[in-house]
């Protein structure tokens, strides 16, 4: 039979290593090869490529309108983002092409849209990115081989708005009942709005517990993943980093001079698709014993592109002057601390198939409990190396004079 004469039909896509599927960005150019492998000669009638992205979402709800009467109701939304199509052989014309045995190699390339949206998977959404071949031949079912390939679109953290310092204060009468226990109060800040993963936030608080009763402040990074469809949302939320701080007595006043709170390998932001969302934010809040915590809550976006040693990393270092000079924090660090190298911080190499994302399982921001992480590692090409020395560096006629000299 011609279906035991293809010994192999398989995608290949250059710059994948044995057991990861290969990373690309917005912009670059998709390069393989589809290869068939024949053990005799055999009549082909069309070989069909297809590159194919879909950003989906689904979820459903249970309602009710009366005591006995319930139904479900389902949402779903899918968005294209990819679609590249080439034909090989023969055209649609009926014709077929006879192959000799052997191995034969068909390549392609195609260039990949200037924007896209990050590769994820959640449990109520996905955005996947996929490229497919079918060998249609005479009289027999098509042959089909599927790659899957991972998108990562940069987030750059070097733009002023990112760079921007966050803070917010917040206050709350502690009651019980009908008694009135205080005023508790609550500032936070950081010193930009946006970090990799691997990065250290230092958070800079201050809690002013004016009430009878001793109150725990805490901080967490959290992860929201939003679905939309139909004018629907769904959302799911997941802390992925938390500290805890001291007792802060009646009457006491505490001061966190920039409590360190480090990112662990998770996923970027997702802020330009419409039908799913990525969002971060560092929430600092106080436990009240016998009423709702006080709640602050700074937004945050998690990246893929580092602080840059120069430029925009002294407009920081210069935001975080007077950010530490404002809370009367004294002298400023004799030099900054690089960024951790990405290596350090993901794995280079992950497994095939393996999502950037796992479904994060619901959460309990009471403080009854510890907080738990269930977002997987995130796994990407790491950035360039950090450098203290700039490896570009302007000319004489370029350089900026000092204006005293």
């Amino acid at each position: 039979m011609l279906f035991d004469k293809v010994k192999a039909f398989v995608v290949q896509l250059d710059g994948a290593s044995a057991g990861a599927d290969p990373v690309f960005s917005g912009g670059q150019v998709v390069a393989g090869r589809v290869l068939l492998e024949l053990a005799g000669s055999a009549r082909v009638g069309a070989l069909r490529l297809r590159a194919r992205g879909r950003a989906h979402v689904h979820w459903t709800e249970s309602r009710s309108t009366g005591s006995s009467t319930a139904y479900t109701q389902s949402y779903s939304e899918r968005v294209e983002v990819l679609s590249h199509s080439a034909t090989f052989l023969a055209p649609d014309t009926g014709e077929t092409t006879t192959l000799p045995p052997g191995r034969h190699e068909f390549p392609f390339s195609f260039q990949l849209p200037p924007t896209l949206v990050t590769s994820f998977e959640g449990k109520h959404g996905s955005v996947r990115y996929c490229i497919k071949a079918t060998l249609h031949r005479p009289w027999v079912p098509a042959r089909r081989a599927k790659k899957v390939f991972t998108v990562i679109e940069p987030v750059d953290i070097n733009t002023p708005a990112l760079l921007a310092p966050q803070a917010g204060a917040r206050e709350k009468v502690a009651r019980s009942w009908y008694n009135n226990h205080g005023l508790v109060s609550l500032s936070a800040k950081i010193d930009r709005k946006g970090y990799t993963p691997g990065e250290v936030i230092p958070v800079f608080a201050e809690i002013d517990n004016g009430s009878t009763r001793p109150v725990l402040p805490r901080a967490a990074v959290v992860q929201t993943q939003t679905f939309m469809a139909r004018g629907a949302r769904k959302q799911k939320r997941a802390v992925v980093a938390s500290l805890s701080g001291e007792l802060v007595g009646p009457g006491r006043h505490a001061l966190w001079q920039g409590r360190a709170l480090r990112i662990p390998p998770v996923g970027p932001s997702i802020l330009h698709c419409r039908v799913l969302h990525v969002d971060y934010a560092l929430k600092v809040f106080v436990d009240i014993p016998g009423t709702s915590k006080l709640l602050l809550e700074l937004p945050l976006v998690i990246g893929t592109v580092p602080l840059h040693p120069f430029g925009s990393r002294s407009s920081s270092v210069g935001s975080h002057a007077s950010f530490l000079l404002d809370w009367g924090l004294g002298a400023l660090p004799e030099r900054p601390e690089a960024p951790p190298e990405y290596s350090e911080v993901v794995d280079d190499v992950a497994a095939v198939g393996q999502s950037p994302f796992l479904p994060p399982q619901d959460f309990d921001m009471s403080l009854e409990g510890p907080f738990f992480a269930y977002i997987q590692e995130f796994r990407y090409r790491p950035p360039p190396l950090y450098s203290e020395e700039d490896p570009n560096p302007p000319s004489e006629a370029m350089r900026p004079r000092c204006m005293t000299c």
